[in-house]
């Protein structure tokens, strides 16, 4: 799955951090395990979040491993 500036995102989920998470936001990416981002505004969190989401997949592309398909679980072992 490549990304292009203005694609959709895979179902994420975002929420407000509590004050002793440190605040702002936190970005998950549910069919990606262990992709997510923080930020202190939804718009920033969701920027990072694809800055994430794009080295998470080229990270798998360069270990030879497939990406995650929506609902599968998956873990590099």
């Amino acid at each position: 799955m490549a990304l292009e500036p203005h694609s959709a995102l895979p179902r994420f989920e975002i929420r407000p951090l509590t004050t002793e998470e440190g605040g702002g936001y936190f970005l998950g990416f549910p069919d990606y395990p262990g992709c997510m981002s923080d930020g202190e505004i939804p718009e920033d969190v969701i920027r990072e979040g694809v800055d994430a989401l794009k080295s998470y997949l080229e990270t798998l592309k360069a270990l030879g491993c497939p990406a995650p398909t929506s609902g599968d679980l998956y873990a590099l072992q």
